[in-house]
């Protein structure tokens, strides 16, 4: 038997007065597993911590972090950065006029001016407006239109390669090798729009096969298009996900036995771009499990529940 996670990244929102994407989102698969399966309302940020993968990811896992997480590490272990004795790294965002994200062409003009001026660090591009600075402390001075996430907690390894983690290269694969997980970026995972679902179903797939006792996929879409104001492409990326991952995953665990789980890591409002710390909506559903109504995976649907705070949230979502 074996526990598959589907992580929505930043697919959860605040409740207000209008339809949250969730709710807009045609998820006729996730509506079956629903009405067959476990809701509940999980803390993934825990209190006090910023919203974000940093936070909400390690919670899921089994870790919910005391003190804001280190994203530079995250990046270095995701993307296979190694540090030498003394070193370490910084994550940077690139900046644009108005204080977003810059674009790609922004971003590579910064990290060309950051290796012009840090001859002692290395300077790396990661993706979309996000830049790696890896050398010995302390950070210098970056200079306008760049922001560097501080020095923070590190998580511990509390996973085998038991747990098998399915994601691009980003936050969730940081976490999942530093905790300890096997971790499988598969080619064309990008945690955009255009991230290759297929490639991600079949290293789950072949997880599951090859014995493993967990596996979790992460999907970052959902949040990409958030952080863009994309309402529309945050809807269609959930049902992408619905469509593309979560039903034939459904299929699988069909044959194989097991559970599976989705949830959220945190949420993110498509009105404004930003991250949000509201406990968010979490499906478990077991094989052979009867029907029991008419219910969605939304936060409408879970707003009279109680919260399943930070310490026992991994226990709902990933057993």
């Amino acid at each position: 038997m074996v526990d598959v996670l589907v992580i929505l990244d930043g697919a959860s929102e605040p409740l207000g007065s209008g339809p949250t994407s969730l709710e807009r989102a045609r998820t006729p698969v996730l509506d079956r597993l629903a009405r067959a399966g476990t809701l509940a309302r999980l803390r993934t940020v825990p209190e006090g911590l910023p919203p974000g993968s940093e936070s909400g990811i390690p919670t899921l896992l089994g870790w919910p972090p005391s003190a804001p997480v280190d994203r530079g590490a995250l990046e270095a272990a995701a993307h296979g950065v190694a540090l030498a004795p003394g070193e370490r790294a910084w994550r940077v965002d690139a900046l644009g006029p108005d204080g977003r994200r810059a674009q790609e062409a922004g971003a590579a003009a910064a990290a060309r001016s950051l290796r012009e001026r840090l001859h002692e660090h290395r300077v790396l591009r990661l993706s979309g407006h996000r830049l790696l600075v890896c050398g010995a402390p302390p950070l210098p001075a970056l200079g306008a239109g760049l922001r560097a996430w501080p020095e923070g907690a590190l998580p511990p390894r509390l996973l085998s390669e038991s747990t098998t983690v399915v994601a691009a290269a980003g936050a969730a694969a940081g976490v999942g090798r530093l905790m300890g997980a096997r971790v499988v970026v598969p080619p064309g995972a990008t945690g955009k729009p255009d991230t290759d679902l297929a490639a991600k179903l079949r290293a789950a797939v072949d997880a599951v096969e090859d014995g493993a006792e967990r596996v979790v996929v992460h999907v970052g879409s959902p949040d990409e298009a958030a952080h863009e104001r994309d309402a529309g492409g945050k809807v269609a990326a959930i049902e992408r996900a619905d469509r593309e991952l979560v039903a034939p995953l459904a299929a699988c665990l069909r044959a194989a036995g097991g559970t599976l789980s989705v949830c959220p890591d945190h949420g993110c409002d498509p009105r404004t771009g930003e991250h949000d710390a509201a406990p968010v909506p979490a499906l478990r559903w077991a094989v052979a499990a009867p029907a029991a109504g008419g219910r969605r995976l939304t936060e409408r649907a879970v707003a009279a529940l109680p919260v399943t705070e930070p310490l026992a949230a991994a226990e709902v979502a990933l057993a």
